[in-house]
């Protein structure tokens, strides 16, 4: 019976403050689940069998590492609230004649409670829900779902690992708490009230600037890459910035409606901010956590959603037509052959033989280009050579892709009748604008720009790349590429690239679409092997053209159908990580809320008991309770918004780097996203302060 005298005291702890600890074990319980999951389905046998599934699993298996990372700052965080409640009851058995190493015991056997709780109740949920998340996967995958059931040995091994080494932590981590206090501390702990802290000027405007220049980072920037590379630094501006702004902010706030004697001596006002300004310190850092985890919620729902939900409109920026065909040429003379004519040709065949007559091609796009990559400084194309490299810092924010198409082309495929005088241009860009009113190539002229036109058929190419794109229609293609042929760049490869882009759409399914497609890819190997043939036979001295040198035609035919599937698996994957995920943060959110309203209940009891003994009713306590809760409850979810605001323009052009350009797809979905979640976050207020306010007025309850 010995043995289990500790384990009985642990027991009686969880049970006493169950208030506590079954949120806790319940949150730790969904961090297990959830992870249990993401590593059930990385290794899934359904998920690798379908189309785009092994896209989706690597994508998970990063996923796993940012749920065990949150699991232990989070748990971490709220474990303190557990611990911050029990000091007082350490500390009693301390004086009673524990000894730390009795206390250990306790916290020991408490540790082990928990854990064991937390993670069978969540191998047990996770197990369960598994079969129900690989059909889901599956389904957004567009495949076809198995029902047979599974456990994922590896998965619950994966899982006990992890969350044993997070306890362990936890429980290291509390131990050394308990070792460096003394019993008086751990008595007093729970009444040991902030000093008033005074309200810091300084701060509140060093968060306000940091803030204003997150801010202007996010509107500011033009470039997808410059997005790209500056967000991680706006948000830890971010992050910074919410802290500072609700910790001394916050005080200052509380400080100004205390001068405000108009609204302070009012019976609704006067406990509230006088309690909220002795816990301001810790109180704001509450506050500032909830603000920051519905930000990432709202960003990460918000794009992930509209990723998903944009999947077909990124797949057509990717390939503009259902077929569509990339030749490259050697030379311009080799672009100039009939190569081209004969993959029309075979095109035609291989549509007319595979819809037995009745199948056409349309909206066939048919065009050459002369492309190259750059920098571009005032108005200056500088091609990459010894002076300019692609690996240069900073580069990258200046890098274009230029592409030089014919006028003609242009015309016929745009169906207009553009022209061109001697030295001048017609311009189309992608991902940011140009500005400058003329343009030069390396060492050449400037050519004036008589026009930016607002649209162009590409070829696919610039959805796949996160450099801008910039086409520049010329006269004649030959002339203005021919300074550029024979340079190379600082690995001595061509910097021209010479293509013809060839596609076109089908009125069918997606089965004869890639049939089509491998007659199509036949015709062009037939038409590469026949050129390499030509190129290799003897002239009329006898000698061979150049055995050994490359075919003059390398290309190659993809199908939208065939890429369907990979686009899925990857917008799917983050669809779904984002929505777990999403849940994970949500979780945490709720839990900081939770004992946040608890905990300051606790902390409130005793001044509410003393205000209703000298004359306060409990309508003027509802009154106080309602003042106090909003007054701090809803700033995060307002700042929030204020992020997500901001955040906006660069959450669209890191879109763009995915191929998503639809802008009013964006803002519908960030929209609902957040007034979904407004009403979710209500729903907590409205539990939570009940909660708090049957704590604060428990002794009335009693009489």
């Amino acid at each position: 019976m010995k043995g289990m005298f500790y384990p009985k005291l642990a027991w009686m702890g969880i049970r006493k403050n169950s208030r506590l600890y079954v949120p806790y074990i319940l949150a730790s319980m969904g961090m297990v689940m959830m992870y249990y999951i993401v590593a059930f389905l990385s290794t899934s046998s359904a998920l690798q069998s379908v189309p785009g599934g092994e896209v989706m699993q690597s994508m998970l298996g990063f996923g796993m590492y940012v749920i065990v990372a949150f699991s232990l700052l989070f748990l971490f965080y709220t474990n303190s609230f557990l611990n911050r409640r029990r000091k007082k009851e350490f500390g009693l058995y301390n004086i009673l004649g524990m000894g730390k190493w009795n206390l250990a015991k306790i916290l020991v056997s408490e540790s082990v409670m928990s854990a064991v709780l937390s993670i069978g109740g969540g191998l047990l949920a996770g197990i369960t829900f598994s079969k129900f998340a690989e059909l889901g996967m599956v389904n957004l995958l567009k495949g076809e779902a198995e029902f047979s059931f599974s456990l994922g040995a590896g998965a619950i091994l994966e899982t006990l690992k992890w969350f044993s080494i997070i306890f362990l932590v936890i429980l290291l981590q509390t131990l050394w708490q308990i070792r460096g206090a003394s019993a008086m501390e751990l008595l007093r702990s729970e009444n040991a009230g902030e000093k008033p802290p005074k309200a810091n000027w300084l701060l509140a405007l060093a968060g306000l600037v940091i803030l204003a220049a997150a801010y202007y980072l996010a509107v500011s920037i033009e470039n997808p890459i410059e997005a790209l590379l500056w967000f991680f630094v706006a948000v830890i501006m971010v992050i910074v910035a919410t802290y500072l702004l609700f910790i001394a902010g916050s005080v200052t706030i509380c400080r100004i409606l205390q001068k405000n004697k108009s609204y302070y001596y009012k019976t609704s006002h006067f406990v509230s901010i006088s309690s909220m300004v002795y816990r301001m310190k810790r109180n704001g850092a509450g506050l500032a956590s909830i603000c920051i985890l519905c930000t990432m919620v709202l960003v990460m729902l918000s794009g992930t959603v509209c990723l998903y939900a944009g999947t077909e409109d990124s797949l057509r920026n990717r390939y503009p037509r259902n077929i569509m065909v990339d030749a490259t040429f050697r030379s311009m003379e080799a672009m100039e052959s009939e190569a081209a004519d004969h993959v029309r040709e075979a095109a035609g065949q291989a549509v007319s033989a595979e819809g037995d007559g009745t199948l056409t091609a349309e909206n066939v796009l048919d065009y050459p280009i002369a492309d190259f990559s750059c920098i571009m400084e005032e108005g200056q194309i500088h091609t990459y050579d010894e002076n300019y490299s692609a690996l240069q810092v900073g580069a990258y924010a200046a890098a274009w892709q230029i592409f030089l198409v014919p006028l003609e082309d242009y015309n016929r495929m745009m169906d207009q009748k553009e022209t061109l005088a001697p030295g001048e241009v017609l311009i189309y860009t992608t991902k940011r604008d140009y500005e400058k009113d003329t343009i030069a190539i390396n060492d050449g002229a400037a050519m004036r720009i008589k026009k930016v036109v607002p649209e162009f058929v590409q070829s696919g190419v610039d959805a796949e790349q996160i450099i801008p794109s910039m086409f520049i229609f010329v006269p004649d293609l030959a002339e203005a590429a021919r300074p550029l042929e024979g340079l190379v760049n600082e690995w001595g490869n061509p910097i021209l690239g010479l293509h013809w882009n060839y596609g076109f759409d089908l009125d069918c399914g997606d089965e004869m679409q890639m049939r089509i497609h491998d007659r199509v890819q036949a015709a062009l190997e037939q038409e590469m092997t026949r050129m390499k043939a030509e190129q290799d036979t003897p002239d009329s001295t006898g000698e061979s053209d150049g055995a050994e040198e490359a075919s003059p035609f390398l290309a190659y035919s993809r199908c939208a159908a065939e890429e369907r599937a990979t686009f899925y698996g990857l917008y799917g994957s983050l669809f779904f990580l984002g929505i777990l995920l999403g849940v994970v943060f949500v979780f945490a959110a709720v839990l900081i809320i939770y004992y946040k309203q608890i905990s300051e209940g606790y902390e409130d009891q005793a001044r509410f008991e003393i205000m209703q003994k000298v004359g306060m009713t409990e309508t003027d306590i509802r009154r106080s309770v309602n003042s106090q809760v909003l007054t701090v409850f809803f700033l995060p979810l307002i700042m929030a918004g204020i992020h997500l605001a901001f955040a906006f323009p660069m959450v669209h052009k890191l879109l763009i780097l995915f191929s998503l350009t639809n802008l009013k797809l964006l803002l519908i979905v960030t929209v609902c996203c957040y007034l979904v979640f407004a009403v979710f976050y209500m729903l907590v207020y409205r539990i939570t302060s009940r909660g708090y306010y049957h704590i604060v007025s428990a002794w009335a309850e009693k009489k």
